[in-house]
């Protein structure tokens, strides 16, 4: 019987920094949940890093901004924590009000669906080498904390003393299996890169989100994701009790584009904490 993983033989072995691993990566298991917000949408047309890409579109001419984290548990190239700033987008298609709402709902099953990646930090050296290296990922070095409960997710996130945000999401929704790709648009040296990322996943969805709330602090990240204008509230969260994932390298979709370098960062040693409240 085939297996998500089963045809999944190392391709190459690539060096980027401190970085060398085997494409693709594998993820194997993580605490992964994320909430969505509303943006305003011209600003967050500004950010796109092509005139080609346009942001998804909910009605009254919103734009989506989700905040994804991710508890890498047992991956190919180790245990870290991540967090990604995304802006839904769809490639080389005009958006209106219904086929916004559609692509939305069907995401990467959407002609030309992505996320653009705004900011993508994590807490290990190898995997923000890797990332910029490989996708050109926005990514940096970040310290985050994990709270893992029955009834709550959460994530801390700091640069050292500075506060970047807190996530928290309540456990709730609908179970759905979920095998849709992810799909990135991320920039590497001038060129668009799309990077399609099989997932296996069981998926809960809420669309009465409360009890999920996001704080953001005085960093400059923070900053830059309330400048586009975002809710105060999220309009839906969604969390994964299950989810395996393949990350194979990406291909060029178009050359010349705006660039999307994101927070540098600094050269450091990150924290990654878990904690699971409860657990003996």
């Amino acid at each position: 019987m085939p297996t998500f993983f089963g045809d999944s033989k190392p391709v190459s072995t690539v060096t980027h920094g401190a970085a060398t691993f085997d494409l693709p990566i594998l993820y194997y298991r993580d605490d992964a949940f994320a909430l969505y917000f509303t943006a305003n949408y011209e600003k967050v047309k500004a950010a796109m890093p092509s005139d080609r890409l346009n942001p998804v579109i909910l009605p009254g001419n919103k734009a989506i901004v989700a905040l994804c984290a991710f508890n890498y548990i047992d991956t190919s190239i180790g245990s870290y924590g991540e967090v990604a700033v995304a802006l839904p987008a769809v490639f080389d298609k005009q958006m209106g009000a219904f086929s916004g709402l559609l692509a939305a709902i069907r995401e990467s099953n959407y002609p030309g669906f992505g996320v653009v990646v705004m900011h993508l930090p994590v807490t290990r050296v190898e995997a923000r080498d890797a990332g910029r290296g490989e996708w050109g990922y926005t990514k940096f070095l970040a310290d985050m904390h994990f709270s893992i409960s029955p009834e709550y997710m959460e994530c801390r996130m700091l640069e050292g003393e500075a506060h970047i945000l807190d996530l928290r999401l309540k456990r709730k929704g609908f179970y759905l299996r979920d095998k849709k790709p992810l799909t990135t648009f991320s920039v590497r040296n001038g060129d668009l890169i799309k990077t399609v990322i099989p997932q296996k996943a069981t998926k809960r969805i809420s669309l009465m989100p409360g009890g999920s709330s996001l704080e953001l602090g005085d960093h400059p990240v923070a900053e830059s994701i309330r400048s586009l204008g975002i809710s105060a509230r999220p309009f839906m969260s969604v969390y994964f009790p299950e989810r395996a994932g393949i990350l194979p390298s990406g291909q060029v979709i178009e050359t010349g584009v705006r660039p999307l370098e994101g927070h540098l960062g600094e050269d450091r040693t990150a924290v990654h904490s878990v904690a699971y409240p409860g657990s003996s």
